[in-house]
């Protein structure tokens, strides 16, 4: 048995071996739990944030100051936010970094009513409507 596990370890590192759906990638959007990056508060509830104050890491070379963003990030980036901040483009700009648990709690739930009432907004047109009113519509056109 340890023979195999150290073949199959062996392979492993040295790229041999092939795994089935190795190059399939996962998206998650705003919104969804485990997802991370720029969020825009806009009108959501009060986030809490694990700062009070927004980290900046570089000045911005030229145009001045820039607004503060509030990013969700992984347990442990915002303490090492320098080494962080490229993945995120956020080198050269004010971050809040919001709580996780917020996140998760408040804005995900939140984020899902507004979205689902969107799309509702969306699908629904009163003009494909062919409830009673609109045949009653159509007949008293004919008379």
């Amino acid at each position: 048995m340890k023979h195999i596990l150290l073949a199959l370890a062996a392979a492993s590192a040295t790229g041999c071996m092939s795994t089935p759906g190795a190059d399939v990638g996962v998206s998650l959007t705003v919104g969804e739990p485990g997802f991370y990056g720029r969020i825009d508060i806009g009108d959501y509830p009060r986030p809490q944030l694990i700062y009070r104050q927004p980290v900046v890491i570089q000045r911005a070379r030229m145009g001045g100051a820039r607004e503060p963003i509030y990013l969700h990030v992984p347990p442990g980036h915002e303490r090492n936010w320098r080494q962080h901040c490229r993945e995120y483009d956020a080198c050269d700009q004010p971050v809040y970094f919001l709580q996780d648990r917020w996140y998760r709690e408040t804005y995900v739930p939140y984020y899902r009513e507004r979205s689902r009432g969107d799309r509702h907004e969306e699908r629904h047109d009163p003009r494909q409507d062919d409830g009673p009113d609109r045949d009653h519509d159509k007949g008293s056109k004919d008379n």
